[in-house]
């Protein structure tokens, strides 16, 4: 969409809920219009990392004020009065603690702990082109849980169908375990390899 502005806006809410400040911006010409979409490295106000997000969490956490920006992705958006550079690591202004438990089970939580494999191909897809499968099936009493749901690619969730693995001659790459925070700083590791800003904050 070079050449073109596309704008896009941001409701951002006191935590009150009394007031919302709207920030509208477009994409300057020489952005990449996926920008929003980019992964961010959130810290703790420790400089511990403790999760990764979308650009677009990562600047309403930066105009909330509840967070400020440590690196950037050398993107940026604009609008009448403002420019703002996309961050590519966020910083924390408060410390806060983080529960040793596990993330909620969700679809985007399952395919991000299976870094977007299949489990039975071993085949890397995007989001759309991965489904979740039930290792033992629910019309066989398989219960949708961490240790239950794998993702899985649209071919080989035929070929399982309702069996087993080892009836279908299929095996798991790995077994599935609840998302964990071991799970999270593992996935920070292997996203931090292609972004050289994240790799000095990746040192534990």
């Amino acid at each position: 969409m070079s050449g073109h502005r596309h704008n896009s806006a941001m409701h951002i809410h006191t935590d009150d809920g009394r007031q919302s400040v709207t920030a509208v911006f477009g994409f300057h010409q020489d952005s990449d219009p996926h920008a929003l979409h980019a992964p961010v490295l959130v810290l703790n106000a420790s400089y511990e990392p403790i999760n990764i997000c979308a650009a677009r969490r990562a600047i309403v956490l930066v105009l909330k004020g509840v967070a400020m920006t440590e690196e950037e992705n050398g993107h940026f958006l604009h609008a009448a009065r403002v420019a703002l550079r996309v961050p590519s690591v966020i910083r924390l202004l408060e410390y806060r603690r983080i529960p040793h438990q596990t993330r909620a089970l969700s679809r985007k939580n399952i395919l991000l702990r299976d870094r977007n494999t299949c489990q039975y191909c071993g085949e890397g897809l995007s989001a759309g082109d991965l489904t979740l499968d039930h290792v033992v099936p629910r019309s066989r009493g398989g219960a949708s849980t961490w240790e239950n749901l794998v993702a899985c690619c649209h071919s080989c969730n035929r070929r399982k169908g309702n069996q087993l693995p080892n009836e279908a001659g299929m095996k798991l790459m790995r077994e599935p375990h609840a998302f964990n925070l071991h799970t999270s700083r593992h996935i920070m590791r292997l996203m931090g390899r292609s972004d050289d800003k994240w790799r000095k904050y990746l040192f534990y």
